[in-house]
């Protein structure tokens, strides 16, 4: 399977700088899985699309301002860096800038209470730092560190709570779970009002989701691990929906990735709860255990997340809605329109 196979052509206008204003204003391209059928819709009428028995599921993972600016100590040159991964033992996973002068040993100088010491070396710009500080870590981190905003979007955010999810509780992630951004605490009350159970797991977001492939064919990517936590209670509550035939939404692509996992786990039988590190690659030939329908944003062209839509749609249904969707300027990427793939 070529990797080529699922690029397009994207205009650049249609890349989304800013949140809108109002989070569930967006647009929403609706999908049929089945024969590939369009609709074009508003974001809050996807409550119509929601029945009694019907289980939400919520990446509640939290943004951390991961983002850090500081001088390499000997020579007072910027350096920039990107925390992905706590290792624990205040070593972190981290992309660094310029990672060309950024090797072993080396001290980046943040403040006078935080310096970083790069211990390992890895791929595209990765590194392993230790952190050394005065103080708190966390509280360190919310003063100097910013929000890790994806490149292609040039605005700074004067909110950085509009970077993340309305229900987003436990802190990790280098990226929000985007299209999760959509949801109001209002709409989510009316959708549980409806008799739709809305269930929580966590997937804290790394840039290996995002990373753009770097081979010619699918089957030869490998995916960068994620941490991920499901509850008894999350677990219970997807259990008691398999079992009665009820249809499980996942709200982007980290759910649907975390839920796979623990389905694939399961091997058949009830989930359980559970915790630990995903790497797993859904692309066309996949066959989903555990999710029926995704609520997802727009992707890039060659991506591992254009591949995962298009294993639950198809290839054909996808590029075919993506030509639809750039037709009709929808909102791409991060703060773009959604798409309900059912």
């Amino acid at each position: 399977m070529n990797v080529e196979d699922y690029d397009f052509h994207l205009p650049e206008e249609l890349i989304a700088q800013t949140p809108l204003p109002d989070r569930s204003a967006s647009r929403l391209l609706m999908v049929n899985r089945e024969n590939g059928q369009t609709q074009h819709r508003h974001f809050t009428d996807i409550l119509e699309q929601f029945q009694p028995g019907d289980t939400l599921v919520l990446n509640d993972t939290r943004v951390i301002p991961a983002r850090l600016f500081g001088v390499k100590e000997d020579t007072g040159a910027k350096a920039e860096v990107l925390l992905l991964k706590n290792l624990g033992e205040d070593r972190w996973e981290a992309l660094v800038k310029p990672g060309k002068k950024l090797k072993n040993g080396a001290v980046i100088v943040f403040s006078d209470e935080l310096r970083a010491v790069i211990e390992e070396e890895a791929d595209m710009g990765g590194r392993t730092l230790r952190f050394i500080y005065k103080g708190i870590f966390q509280e360190i981190l919310d003063r100097l560190g910013s929000m890790p905003l994806p490149p292609y979007i040039k605005e700074t955010l004067d909110d950085r709570e509009r970077y993340q999810t309305v229900y987003a509780r436990h802190e990790g992630s280098a990226a929000a779970p985007t299209a999760g951004l959509h949801f109001t605490k209002e709409l989510l009350e009316q959708i549980a009002a409806k008799g739709v159970n809305i269930a929580y797991i966590t997937l804290h977001v790394g840039l290996g989701t995002f990373r753009p492939m770097s081979v010619d064919k699918v089957e030869e990517h490998v995916m960068h691990a994620e941490y991920y936590m499901l509850s008894q209670e999350t677990a219970d509550l997807l259990n008691e929906a398999r079992s009665r035939g009820g249809r499980i939404i996942a709200v982007g692509t980290t759910s649907c990735r975390t839920l796979e996992t623990v389905g694939r786990q399961a091997e058949g039988g009830p989930l359980t709860a559970c915790s630990g590190w995903t790497d797993i690659f859904i692309y066309p030939g996949y066959q989903f255990t555990v999710v029926n329908a995704l609520i997802t944003n727009f992707h890039l062209p060659k991506s591992t997340l254009v591949m995962l839509v298009s294993a639950l749609a198809g290839r054909e249904h996808i590029l075919a809605a993506y030509e639809e969707a750039i037709k009709e300027h929808y909102r791409f990427f991060s703060f773009g329109d959604a798409m309900f793939i059912y």
